[in-house]
């Protein structure tokens, strides 16, 4: 027996105009119904239902209602759907799990999804999972018609489906406002944690290393390039001088322009901050950790700087193996060979602003990770300073070396730092 009810998150509004169904942002005008079909609608709402007729029928073409399969009375899997399904595939061939298609268990149970697919799976009776790992049986039909199964080779052999990875697939579709993520609801600044965990503060737990001040420069006596002509000079430098290296001063002016604490205060239990980049709710969740092969005036080592108080603590030597695996790998992803004098670890403290947002909170790390980028850049180029972002490093090196939990602080992004070659 198949099974009706009107997914979750959809709301009916009676209007003069007539009955509107809205699933933030997506509506659907119903027109003039009857008080009998505004009845079934409160049934369909209240839990699954034996039904048909037109309404019914238009409801499932606009991808309105959770349709279940039963057998002796018992849910066998329901098609949730996100949007309007697509007629029904003709079935011909071997057909395969698509490779976007991920199973999960989750608080409702065990779920398929992709983000190519109209709808999500739900299995409620785990005898059909051998179906969908290889999909035959009664399950095969819903899982093509839902985008689950494909053809067997198929997505290999088209651009638009084998140039992305699964994983970074779902990450645009679960970060983006769209048929799954709606703003308010499970997606956004929610503040879901409230109330349930305490807010990480503005500052990190400081290390226990020696403490090296840094110069603070007098911003009004800077005599900076047009800032045209900071943005026309930009370049990635990976080559840097080393009979003449980065110096201390010039490495405490790039951080202080950059990336210190310009002011903090406290809202509703949460401290919030002020730093030269933006980000978004102020949370400011990004550390930045210098690690010094070669500098003038300071000792090689990992540092952290500490924007509060504008100085490094050093978290580890030169010699731990973690340290010297953070900059070889910065080397060979900077297409050198070469560690640069001075690498600038960039991580995130997670439950900084994965406390308030929901869905979007990695994306939005990473759109700081590049106005961070972006900043640095700019202040290096007015510097005179050779800078380069880097596109990866290694997250489990920046984990041994600081200690830190990655869990709760890791590693985001790595930028180089040094001298001009001349």
């Amino acid at each position: 027996m198949t099974l009706y009810h009107l997914r979750a998150g959809v709301h009916l509004a009676r209007l003069d105009s007539g009955a509107r169904l809205f699933a933030w942002p997506h509506a659907e005008s119903l027109g003039e119904l009857g008080e009998e079909e505004f009845g079934l609608l409160r049934e369909l709402a209240s839990g699954p239902r034996n039904a048909s007729g037109p309404l019914v029928d238009r409801l499932l073409a606009g991808g309105w209602l959770k349709i279940t399969i039963t057998r002796d009375d018992r849910p066998r899997y329901t098609l949730d759907p996100l949007k309007a399904p697509p007629p029904r595939p003709e079935i011909s061939g071997r057909w395969v799990l698509s490779k976007f298609a991920a199973l999960r268990r989750e608080a409702g149970g065990v779920v398929v999804r992709s983000p190519l697919a109209w709808c999500d799976l739900w299995i409620h009776d785990h005898s059909l999972l051998p179906d969908v790992v290889e999909p035959g049986g009664e399950l095969l039909g819903d899982l093509v018609w839902a985008g689950l199964a494909v053809p067997e080779g198929s997505e290999e052999g088209e651009l638009r489906s084998a140039q992305w990875s699964p994983q970074e697939l779902e990450f645009h579709d679960r970060s983006r406002v769209g048929f799954r993520g709606y703003l308010g609801d499970g997606f956004g600044g929610t503040f879901w944690a409230q109330g349930r965990f305490e807010p990480e503060p503005a500052r990190p737990e400081p290390y226990q290393g020696i403490v090296v001040e840094l110069p603070r420069p007098d911003l009004a006596e800077l005599k900076d390039p047009a800032l045209t002509d900071v943005l026309e000079g930009r370049r990635s430098r990976r080559e840097c001088d080393d009979e003449r290296p980065v110096g201390l001063a010039q490495l405490g002016e790039l951080l202080y322009r950059a990336a210190r604490v310009r002011e903090q205060w406290t809202a509703d239990g949460v401290e919030y901050t002020s730093k030269p980049y933006p980000s978004g709710g102020s949370v400011y969740e990004l550390e930045i950790y210098p690690v010094i092969r070669h500098a003038a005036g300071i000792a090689p080592g990992m540092y952290h700087y500490d924007a509060h108080d504008h100085v490094l603590r050093q978290v580890r030597e030169a010699g731990h193996p973690a340290v010297r695996r953070l900059l070889t790998v910065a080397g060979h992803g900077a297409a050198t060979g070469r560690r640069p004098q001075v690498l600038l670890a960039i991580s995130a403290r997670a439950g900084r602003i994965l406390w308030k947002y929901e869905g979007m909170g990695y994306a939005l790390m990473l759109k700081h990770v590049g106005v961070l980028y972006q900043t640095l850049y700019l202040v290096a180029t007015a510097m005179g300073l050779a800078a380069c972002g880097l596109g990866g490093g290694d997250s489990v090196a920046f984990a041994e070396a600081t200690g830190r939990d990655p869990l709760r602080e890791c590693a985001v992004g790595e930028f180089m730092i040094g001298s001009v070659e001349t």
